[in-house]
């Protein structure tokens, strides 16, 4: 029984609790902040559209200040946030702070879905609507699509020859899945993703890596957090969405881009799971170049839980150098 009185049917502590009346109380996230045509930080103007009626997506774009004197053509980058699967927006101010700061420091286009989530929605919802979101952003590439109002800042200031992907935490596993699904089928206007960055992956498993504690881990945070996400998910926390080093998921040399950077926090969890992935990825025979980062003493999404920091600031710069490249 919660404190509200109402009988709580399933919950993800500290996140989001489902009463079994139907409703849902979210414990824990940030305020909503509207979008602004300049943000006073950093410069980065936002605006909110919808990409889809049915289902209904949502997104929020993001152009760094330009040179008005002349038209720029700038790279595209695709953020799919994190947030469990279970709570946060792309409208929220953690996101939008990070992302609008990695945004300027890059100087790329950003796009970022509001995709569905648990537990409304369960997975493999959510995943789906990020792939909707990729297929949208690549259909601009294309002269004739059907789409009736295509975005003036994609067509105007997008380059889809350096199109870039990023997540962090449950938001770079959803990188990593559409990294998968898309070395196997093709996007509108044969866009290919030139660069992609996983920072603090979430991945788990049945069998601990490293220095992952090895027992109950069914009632550790991320075992529960795909439990929650992902009811019935075959083959459960060593499914290969979550556990892509479980024998017999599909080979990493199949990821769809030519660059990666994978980054770990030396405090958090998941890090050994993390660099497991980077190590996998290198042995796998994919034929692009990937670059591990660990940053030492830091915790899981300290970047946006701390944004302002010294180290999360040399983080987002270490990021942009990358997307640059």
């Amino acid at each position: 029984m919660a404190s509200s009185g109402k009988e709580v049917e399933v919950e993800c502590l500290p996140w989001v609790r489902k009463y079994k009346d139907g409703s849902v109380e979210r414990l824990h996230g940030s305020p909503y902040v509207a979008p602004t045509p300049e943000d006073p930080k950093t410069g980065v103007a936002t605006k909110d559209i919808v990409i889809s009626k049915n289902p209904a997506i949502s997104a929020r774009l993001f152009l760094p200040k330009l040179d008005q004197t002349r038209r720029q053509k700038l790279p595209i980058m695709y953020y799919t946030r994190g947030g469990a699967f279970n709570h946060e927006s792309v409208f929220c101010r953690d996101h939008t702070q990070f992302f609008s700061s990695l945004v300027a420091e890059a100087q790329v286009v950003g796009v970022s879905v509001d995709y569905r989530q648990a537990p409304e929605h369960f997975l493999p919802i959510a995943y789906e609507d990020c792939w909707a979101g990729l297929q949208w952003i690549a259909s601009h590439a294309v002269d004739d699509t059907g789409i009736e109002d295509k975005d003036p800042w994609l067509v105007n200031h997008g380059n889809f020859d350096r199109f870039i992907l990023g997540g962090d935490s449950a938001g770079a596993n959803i990188a990593h899945n559409i990294l998968m699904r898309a070395g196997a089928e093709s996007l509108p206007g044969g866009v290919e993703i030139s660069a992609a960055y996983l920072t603090h992956p979430y991945f788990w498993g049945s069998k601990a890596i490293g220095s992952e504690p090895s027992v109950e881990r069914e009632k550790m945070l991320p075992a529960l957090v795909w439990e929650f996400a992902y009811p019935g998910a075959p083959g459960g926390i060593d499914n290969p969405m979550v556990n892509p080093l479980v024998p017999g998921a599909p080979s990493l040399a199949g990821l769809g881009t030519s660059r990666m950077l994978v980054t770990v926090a030396g405090n958090d969890l998941l890090r050994d799971r993390g660099v497991a992935y980077y190590d996998a990825v290198v042995e796998s025979g994919w034929k692009g170049e990937a670059v591990l980062l660990e940053v030492e003493g830091e915790t899981h999404a300290f970047h946006i839980l701390e944004f302002g920091t010294q180290k999360a600031s040399d983080f987002i710069k270490r990021l942009a150098a990358f997307l640059r490249q």
